[in-house]
């Protein structure tokens, strides 16, 4: 066959493949070529510019972005929204739960063991699983409870309303995240009762965890369980994050203090081998932390704000 009628043919293969949505199989068929030798000619057709595939990108505004974040941490999905302009920071806080319920919903399947850490943006998520397919998953809390914060914050809570959507089953720490002498952490984390639970964090596939700062944003200090000699310590060892009430710099490196031997919640190196580690927090002034939390391989999945992102690209530039 001579170049002009092997282009013929690689045009015409192309046309029905392509624009007449032909299987392969079909087309060996209609012409009698074998199926090999299709998957061949179309392979020429593509190398040859006969056919030019092109995929596009700009049709979300933040693909790029999420593209970028996802490449500089190896990060396993990355979801940016957009920010609007008259969006308020109840606003933001909201889209990004909801975009990360939007992304439970896709990934929860039967005998999955899913975790959830406590705070806004995750009580946020209630009420955002109405009328899901039903799974046969755990649920579990992978942090204490926050002592007398309002109800609605508590992990417990939250591990509840979400199970009971979903049908699955929930488990609950009977104690809160910080207590006032490590004795008193180790009877706890020791006990027959919470044996389960950590069962269920060593089996952890799925986690979902707010990330905080050593400042009033950090979910201690809004409990209540962090105060001035805490939080001078923390900045000095220079904590600049917290997720499951751990704290880390921003390299990622953890720091071991006396509220750390005094927090009952999962040993945060856990999160590094699960399947999805989702963190789900923006603002710009959590950007370091969450850069952190990544360094640190805590978090495999990121859900955030355009202008959280741009933030984190905006500090990684400026430490070149």
């Amino acid at each position: 066959m001579d170049s002009r009628e092997e282009k013929k043919l690689m045009v015409r293969i192309a046309q029905m493949y392509y624009e007449e949505d032909m299987t392969q199989s079909a087309i060996s068929k209609e012409l009698g070529i074998y199926r090999t030798s299709i998957s061949r000619w179309l392979k020429k057709a593509r190398e040859e510019g006969i056919v030019n595939i092109t995929i596009k990108t700009d049709i979300d505004e933040t693909f790029d972005l999420e593209q970028r974040i996802a490449k500089i941490f190896n990060l396993r999905e990355v979801i940016i929204l957009p920010v609007k302009k008259d969006q308020t920071a109840a606003d933001k806080k909201k889209a990004v739960a909801t975009a990360g319920a939007d992304l439970l919903k896709r990934i929860i399947k039967d005998d999955d063991v899913v975790g959830f850490a406590w705070g806004t943006t995750m009580s946020s998520m209630i009420g955002e699983f109405h009328h899901v397919d039903k799974k046969d998953a755990h649920f579990v809390p992978l942090v204490g409870g926050p002592g007398p914060m309002d109800t609605k914050y508590h992990v417990n809570t939250i591990v509840y309303n979400i199970a009971e959507d979903f049908d699955g089953t929930a488990y609950f720490i009977d104690a809160a995240a910080v207590v006032e002498r490590k004795e008193t952490k180790d009877d706890i984390v020791q006990s027959n009762y919470f044996s389960k639970i950590t069962e269920l964090w060593d089996n952890l596939t799925i986690a979902v965890v707010g990330i905080g700062n050593p400042n009033q944003s950090s979910n201690l200090v809004w409990a209540g369980f962090c105060g001035d000699q805490e939080i001078e310590e923390l900045n000095r060892q220079g904590a600049i994050g917290d997720i499951c009430s751990r704290f880390y710099d921003i390299k990622g490196t953890l720091i071991r203090s006396d509220l750390s031997e005094r927090t009952i919640a999962i040993e945060i190196e856990k999160l590094r081998g699960i399947p999805y580690s989702i963190g789900v927090a923006e603002s710009i002034e959590k950007a370091p932390s969450i850069i952190g939390g990544l360094r640190g391989g805590f978090i495999n999945t990121l859900v955030t704000t355009e202008e959280t992102a741009e933030e984190m690209l905006r500090l990684i530039e400026q430490e070149k």
